[in-house]
């Protein structure tokens, strides 16, 4: 009998991505140290996230104490959004004017910036593309007028990139940015919202890569670690 533990509520990028991951002999679903795993491959797991960090960083805590954990997170890079009406006919789609980078890990990095340091640890961050199907039930969020998002599919996997020390980040950062430098300076360097450079910052400092060296202004003032 297949084995349908945890599987419920699953998107289908979820769904898909662990069909894309697996390899023969793999297992799926497996239930080790009260949690269950999407695929276990001989003596590693391999987790697959698509939303919040914190909902499973619990579960990383305890998992990598005793194991090998692959944390699998894809970013999406061009998802097309499809509207239906209640007989499930498109009514439209259209491409996202969002475009997402490897820079956007760090939104989720903040909850967990301290597991990276831990050997038993890695994250793979894939770019992807999707289509989102989103119904006008009224339910949704004011932000989508009451339209509510059914599901999210995969489309393509277009690049993936490994992270297992705090060091491979460092890749994320531009070689032209000053050193040091200020959150506003770095977020002009990567051309995104000084919002997404705040928090990069933060998982640096937490990571031990960045330190505050003074205020270049009302503003810290950040230096790389040698």
């Amino acid at each position: 009998m297949p084995n349908h533990i945890g599987t419920l509520h699953e998107s289908s990028l979820h769904a898909a991505l662990k069909q894309w991951y697996k390899e023969p002999f793999d297992q799926l679903e497996m239930p080790i140290d009260n949690f269950v795993i999407d695929i276990v491959r001989n003596n590693l797991l391999i987790e697959i996230q698509t939303k919040n960090f914190s909902m499973i960083r619990r579960k990383l805590e305890k998992l990598i104490q005793n194991h090998k954990v692959r944390l699998i997170y894809p970013i999406i890079q061009d998802k097309w959004i499809i509207n239906i009406d209640s007989q499930w006919n498109i009514i439209r789609r259209r491409l996202s004017p969002k475009h997402c980078t490897y820079m956007n890990i760090f939104k989720e990095l903040i909850r967990i910036p301290n597991l990276i340091s831990n050997p038993n640890f890695t994250i793979e961050v894939i770019l992807v593309q999707t289509e989102e199907i989103r119904k006008n039930d009224g339910k949704g969020s004011w932000r989508r007028n009451g339209w509510s998002i059914y599901d999210q599919k995969l489309v393509n996997i277009l690049d993936r990139m490994e992270f297992c020390n705090p060091n491979d980040f460092l890749m994320l950062i531009p070689k032209k940015l000053s050193n040091p430098f200020t959150n506003l300076e770095l977020a002009k360097c990567i051309k995104k919202p000084i919002s997404l450079a705040r928090k990069m910052s933060y998982c640096l400092r937490k990571m031990e890569l960045l330190k505050v060296v003074g205020k270049k202004g009302k503003t810290l003032l950040f230096e790389f670690e040698e």
